[in-house]
């Protein structure tokens, strides 16, 4: 998917968000109250897409005589991954309902029927539509009829899907948004133990996230995921389960979920009537953290605790033993679920990594095992109803005799993206760079060097598109500077107007003429070297990492260069400003009755004056879009820096702050401490040459705008309470 694109499906979810929540506040409504709704509508606009697509292909098989010209059938569609929706499933008849129909009752039926359709789905789609207001759901139905969402793919359907679970998750809906991991998590955890084929389970499923991300992983590399994979899912809690079916459903998946408490029930049996535990590829899991009163007496025994309790205590009220801490009950499960080559990544609280007593015994016969092969620290903040850090254990069951003494720590607190005030994630390069160390750890050199040349590919794709946007921004730019000049020789001949009043804004437009050449001059011949960087690197295979070295080393200089036309285009528009300020400064001293700029259409000079100024808001997006592209060849740039800096042989070293092979000896010796921060120890400090202070700005905007955002909700929540009172 090209910048541009993803641009535009970000900026689709933002809107349709926007939109949907609006609903929301104006009726009064919680997020809890709201989010199955939602999300349902969403599924009936994908199930409907997903039909019209299947419904075009199947005529065009038939026009084209590929298929006989038959009544059609549910298996017509399901080959083509889609449903046959019964007439009042369909969006557009849903639409089409007479205002004085009960919308509410139809989205019912609606769903009704497609369960009937649809087994998997049987009893999980939204039913509580008829309490709603009419005229709300009439609204919500328009916001996902957009021209947008008529052709859009199951892809866009699902990212829409997924933004707004998010979006609930972050408003605290559904038990605290503990059914949703944040993504930067769940792709940490796919990119290292690669779930590309067999039995995926994961025990306490949530919204499906990890299934989804597995398929994407899939895909991703040209996989077909019903044919790779096939999903089994525990859930404690009902809706929960509802979330991840239609999330499922979304993206043209399916699997076996089912409701179960996994710390006392083990619930699947695989199709041959084996049971899933100890035979399963991949385990993945986001569990509930920190549980502390499990009974211990349900659990003790359990075939799944091959490693022994972690340790109990004698509930004051019950008087019943309790599992002091239930994280390495999970972990002693996830371990137990594989089989012989089978690995698991989950999401663990980052006081499991050092916890003492039982959970240490546990720890330690868990690393004699060999088993432990990746554990990642992440910073506090990625979780979007939680502040806490936390960690990424991920085992191999199946790990080489050469690497079962060691476990490779990651220390990543230091890598991160700031979203909103109170939220982080990774980046798309963030986690690809993370997960590169994984790959040399393993020894898969190619692959560091594969992501390396997609880097410098990627430097070209941006250096491409760079002409366009500074050439808009130009034409803008003109133009202002045309009408200012126009401005200055017709106020120029008003005798009432002397000279010295005039000369600030002769002398800005000077300014500005001699910017624009020097400008020119510079922004041609920068093109014209990046272009001969780009037709050079995509001559010469980039396969050596010497290479990669050279090439990163000949992009330098432009890169400098780079910065220095951001800094004249910035400076251009600041000119142009600033001379249309003097313009409107000088149109304010117009004798009345002076002689008008009827050339160009004005009644005033100050109209005109006004005019110009208003042209310096679209200057500005195209300044904006201009300079985003040109600094986009010089972040791919940074990200091959990043690499090459940490790993210059393109081999695994250990890099002091981030990254260390630790031996069990090493962990036996800090009492069996899995924390990765305890290893790598502390980078030295560097001076950041590529400090961004627009970034720096960005994330200090951000910041402002969450506060002001929640200072006006708690303004309005004040001025409800007070309404009420009175």
């Amino acid at each position: 998917m090209t910048g541009n694109a993803l641009k535009d499906i970000e900026q689709v979810e933002a809107s349709l968000w926007e939109a949907a929540d609006q609903l929301r506040a104006n009726s009064k409504l919680t997020s809890s109250e709201y989010v199955m709704p939602v999300l349902g509508i969403i599924f009936l606009r994908h199930a409907f897409n997903r039909y019209e697509a299947a419904r075009a292909a199947i005529e065009a098989d038939q026009a084209a005589g590929r298929m006989p010209r038959r009544p059609l059938v549910k298996a017509d569609f399901l080959k083509r991954r889609a449903m046959l929706l019964p007439p009042e499933a369909r969006f557009d008849a849903l639409l089409e309902r007479p205002k004085d129909a009960n919308l509410g009752a139809a989205l019912v039926g609606a769903m009704k029927a497609i369960e009937a359709e649809f087994a998997p789905l049987a009893g999980q789609l939204p039913n509580d539509y008829e309490g709603f207001d009419p005229d709300l759901l009439e609204n919500l139905l328009r916001i996902f009829d957009s021209e947008a969402l008529r052709t859009a793919s199951g892809d866009v359907f699902g990212r829409i899907y997924e933004y707004f679970l998010m979006k609930f998750a972050i408003q605290g809906a559904q038990d605290s948004g503990e059914f949703f991991t944040p993504p930067s998590l769940v792709q940490t955890i796919v990119n290292v133990i690669e779930p590309d084929h067999g039995i995926v389970f994961d025990p306490a499923c949530g919204s499906g996230g990890m299934f989804v991300q597995s398929s994407h992983f899939i895909e991703d590399r040209g996989g077909d995921t019903s044919h790779r994979v096939t999903f089994y899912g525990q859930e404690k809690t009902g809706t929960t389960i509802r979330l991840a079916k239609m999330n499922l459903a979304v993206h043209g998946l399916e699997g076996d979920i089912r409701e179960a408490n996994t710390f006392y029930e083990d619930v699947h049996h695989l199709k041959e009537g084996k049971p899933i535990w100890g035979n399963c590829d991949f385990v993945m899991a986001n569990p509930p953290f920190n549980v502390d009163m499990v009974d211990a007496s349900r659990v003790s025994g359990d075939r799944r605790l091959p490693f022994g309790l972690p340790g109990t205590t004698k509930n004051k009220q019950t008087k019943k033993e309790t599992v002091s801490n239930g994280n390495y009950l999970w972990i002693s499960y996830f371990w137990s679920y594989l089989n012989e080559t089978g690995r698991a990544g989950f999401v663990m609280s980052s006081q499991a990594s050092s916890g003492g007593h039982g959970e240490a015994l546990v720890r330690r016969k868990l690393v004699e095992t060999g088993d432990v092969d990746v554990m990642i620290a992440i910073r506090s903040n990625f979780f979007y109803t939680r502040t806490v850090p936390c960690e990424l254990w991920h085992l191999d069951r199946g790990k080489p005799e050469e690497r079962r003494d060691q476990v490779l720590m990651i220390d990543a607190r230091n890598v991160y993206r700031k979203v909103t005030r109170k939220i982080y994630d990774f980046s798309p390069e963030q986690l690809a760079n993370l997960t590169a160390i994984a790959w040399l750890y393993r020894g898969q050199r190619q692959r560091f060097l594969d992501l390396v040349a997609g880097y410098v590919e990627r430097i070209r794709d941006e250096i491409a598109l760079i002409e366009e946007t500074v050439l808009a921004f130009e034409e803008r730019l003109v133009e202002i500077e045309d009408g200012l000049k126009t401005f200055a020789d017709g106020i120029g001949a008003l005798a009432d107007i002397e000279e010295a009043q005039r000369q600030p804004l002769t002398d800005a437009l000077a300014e500005l003429t001699e910017a624009e050449s020097a400008y020119e001059t510079d922004r041609a011949s920068l093109i014209d070297a990046l272009a001969t960087f780009a037709a050079m690197t995509a001559k010469t295979p980039l396969a050596s990492n010497a290479d990669q070295h050279a090439t990163r080393h000949t992009f330098a200089p432009l890169a400098e260069r780079i910065k220095g036309l951001v800094k004249q285009i910035d400076l251009l528009y600041k000119l142009a400003a600033r001379a249309a300020q003097l313009a409107q400064d000088l149109a304010r001293d117009e004798p009345v009755g002076a002689n008008s700029l009827e050339l160009v259409g004005a009644n005033s000079f100050a109209r005109y004056a006004k005019a110009l100024s208003r042209r310096l808001k679209p200057l500005d997006a195209e300044r904006k879009t201009a300079v985003e592209q040109i600094k986009l060849a010089v972040y791919f740039h940074r990200q091959i820096l990043w690499l090459q800096e940490r790993f210059p042989e393109a081999e695994f070293v250990a890099v002091p702050g981030l990254c260390k092979a630790v031996t069990r000896a090493e962990i036996e010796a800090a009492d069996w401490s899995l924390t990765p921060g305890r290893y790598v120890g502390v980078a030295p400090p560097e001076e950041d040459e590529d400090f961004d202070f627009e970034q720096t700005l960005r994330d200090i905007h951000v910041e402002l705008a969450d506060l002001n955002r929640e200072a006006a909700e708690l303004a309005a929540r004040i001025q409800a309470n007070f309404d009420e009172i009175l």
